[in-house]
């Protein structure tokens, strides 16, 4: 991106991107899924620049730095937080509610509920993955 921000042009292409919720002149909103996923992907050796061009980013469109920048804020949440941090990241989200408005209503519980599945359907097909690749290098190794 640069610095005078997203055209109206560019929002539109990165909101047909299932991995963004939403996009603003001056920045983008990830979806969850794909905070997490590229962390664990992070974390399985892919770069930053790979994990978004692989996710239908454009580096002209996103920026060559931003990626970077996202993967070492997200993996910090990570570490700190785990999945759940990543999952409900309360950053930028204003002012606290009242003690009223802080119970979630069935619908926000339910949507919490999908995005925890979702995140760890994810995370089996990730470690599924990865225990084939384990399994396909004990047998070259073996052979």
């Amino acid at each position: 991106m640069n610095i005078k921000g997203f055209t109206e042009e560019e929002i539109k292409e990165l909101m047909e991107n299932p991995n963004v919720t939403n996009v603003t002149p001056k920045g983008i909103t990830y979806s969850p899924e794909f905070k997490v996923k590229a962390v664990l992907s992070y974390i399985g050796g892919n770069s930053p620049a790979e994990i978004f061009r692989e996710n239908g980013f454009s580096h002209d469109l996103v920026g060559g730095g931003i990626p970077r920048k996202r993967l070492f804020q997200w993996r910090k949440i990570y570490e700190e937080k785990g999945e759940l941090g990543l999952l409900f990241n309360k950053r930028g989200s204003g002012r606290k509610k009242s003690n009223d408005s802080q119970e979630l209503s069935v619908e926000e519980k339910l949507k919490r509920a999908e995005a925890r599945i979702k995140l760890l359907e994810a995370e089996n097909d990730f470690l599924k993955k990865l225990e084939e690749l384990e399994r396909q290098a004990m047998k070259k190794k073996h052979h």
